[in-house]
C-alpha cells in the first residue's frame, strides 16, 4: 500500500517535499492506522530543532539521513490489524507521522497501544503510548460521557494542540514548587504567548509569585489579554522588567540566544534557576549567557520520573493534572481559535505557515493529508 509522506529537510526545516512512501504486507503483530489529522504549533518545530539531540527523527525514521518524519500530536484509527487484541476502529491518540497512514508493531496496555518497533525501545514509555479513546482517562469523552459528537471534535483538535504543550508546563510547575521555586520571587517567561508557555503560566499564577511574561512587540496585547502574567514585557525590556533586588527564575520557550543571554547579564547571580523547555524562535542562535547559572534543559519524562524518585505521589499528581488539563483545553475558547485544512498541499503550507511564524498566539492549525 502507498501513502503520501511530507518529509522535512533536517538541515534546513524551511526545505520539505511529498514523497508516496510502500507501506507493503502488514507484519504480523502490526496494525494499519490512518491519521485522522494532527496540530502543528511552534513546539511541533522543536521537536525538528532538537530531532537529533532526542531522538525524535527515530519516532517514524524515514530511512533518509537528509530527510526526516517530524512526529505531531493527533489522532489516528486502526483500519487492519494482524495483532489478535487489536481491533479494526480502535481510535488513538499519540505522536504520529506527517502521512496519511502508518503502520506500528505493537502491545496491548491497559489504556492504549504501544509502539514495541525496534527503532523505538530506547525511548520514555510516554513518548512510544497511543492512547485508546475509549480508555484514555484524559480524553473529553471520557471524562465527560455527556459531550455531543460536535464537542468531542472541537475538544479532540484541542487536545492535539495543547495537551502535551499543557502536560510540560504542568510538570515545570511541579517541578519548581517541589524545589520551593528555588527561592524565587518573580518568574521571567521567555515567549510567554506560546501555548507551552501559556499552559506553564495557568499553573503557576496560582502560586505566589510575579510571573512577568516576555513577548514580542507584536504579541504584548495577545498576551496582556490572557490575564495570566502580572505584567508583560517585549524582549528588549525584559532586562528591566525584573526589579533590581529581586531574586527571579527564568522559563525559556523561545531558544533565543540573545534574549536569554541579555536577562542573564542584567539579572547575574539573582537568577535562582534557568530552565530550557522550548525553542519557538528555532533560527535563532542558542543560549550561551556568561553571567548567572546555566540553563538547564527541561524534558517532562524525566520531570514526572524525578518526582517519583523523590516521593511525589505521581498517580494523584497525574489526576490532577488531568482535571486541570481539561478545564484549560475547555477555556481555550476564550483565546485560542482552531483552523482546520487538509490533503497535503494544505497540509505541507501549514508546516511552512508554522515555521515562518506565520501564525498569530491566538490560533491553532490542525491538518490533515487526507482530502
Amino acid at each position: 500500500m502507498w501513502t503520501p509522506v511530507l518529509e522535512v529537510g533536517r538541515r534546513d526545516f524551511g526545505v520539505t517535499r511529498l514523497i508516496d512512501h510502500d507501506l507493503g504486507e502488514l507484519a504480523d503483530g502490526a496494525v494499519r492506522l490512518r491519521v485522522e489529522r494532527y496540530a502543528v504549533t511552534a513546539n511541533t518545530i522543536t521537536y525538528a530543532a532538537v530531532g537529533d539531540m532526542l531522538d525524535y527523527w527515530g519516532f517514524h525514521p524515514s530511512g533518509d539521513p537528509d530527510w526526516g518524519r517530524v512526529p505531531a500530536m493527533g489522532w489516528a484509527e486502526v483500519v487492519a490489524s494482524n495483532h489478535p487484541d487489536v481491533e479494526v476502529g480502535t481510535r488513538v491518540y499519540g505522536w504520529v507521522p506527517m502521512a496519511k497512514h502508518f503502520d506500528l508493531t505493537v502491545s496491548v496496555g491497559a489504556t492504549g497501544l504501544r509502539d514495541d518497533g525496534p527503532h523505538r525501545v530506547e525511548h520514555a514509555p510516554v513518548y512510544r503510548t497511543f492512547e485508546d479513546t475509549m480508555k484514555d482517562p484524559l480524553h473529553p469523552g471520557v471524562i465527560d460521557p455527556g459531550r455531543t459528537a460536535a464537542e468531542l471534535t472541537d475538544l479532540e483538535d484541542r487536545h492535539a494542540l495543547l495537551r502535551g504543550l499543557f502536560a510540560t508546563g504542568f510538570l515545570a510547575d511541579q517541578f519548581f514548587a517541589v524545589n520551593d521555586y528555588f527561592g524565587a520571587t518573580h518568574v521571567a517567561v521567555l515567549s510567554a504567548s506560546s501555548k507551552t508557555a501559556i499552559g506553564y503560566a495557568a499553573c503557576a499564577s496560582r502560586r505566589d509569585l510575579n510571573l512577568v511574561g516576555i513577548t514580542s512587540p507584536g504579541n504584548v496585547d495577545a498576551v496582556t489579554a490572557l490575564g495570566l502574567y502580572d505584567s508583560v514585557s517585549t524582549y528588549d525590556d525584559a532586562p528591566g522588567a525584573i526589579g533590581a533586588d529581586v531574586t527571579a527564575a527564568i522559563v525559556d520557550m523561545a531558544g533565543n540566544g540573545a534574549a536569554l543571554a541579555a536577562l542573564h547579564d542584567s539579572l547575574g547571580d539573582r537568577i535562582a534557576y534557568s530552565m530550557a523547555i522550548g525553542r519557538s524562535h528555532h533560527d535563532a542562535p542558542p543560549a550561551a549567557p556568561s553571567k548567572g547559572p546555566p540553563p538547564q534543559l527541561f524534558f517532562a519524562p524525566m520531570a514526572l520520573s524525578a518526582l517519583s524518585e523523590g516521593g511525589v505521589d505521581t498517580a494523584e499528581t497525574q489526576k490532577r493534572m488531568g482535571a486541570e488539563m481539561d478545564d484549560f483545553i475547555v477555556g481555550s475558547h476564550d483565546w485560542l481559535t482552531v483552523e482546520r485544512s487538509s490533503g497535503p498541499a494544505a497540509a505541507e503550507q501549514t508546516w511552512h505557515d508554522v515555521y515562518n511564524g506565520d501564525v498569530p498566539p491566538s490560533i491553532g492549525r490542525i491538518t490533515s493529508l487526507n482530502d
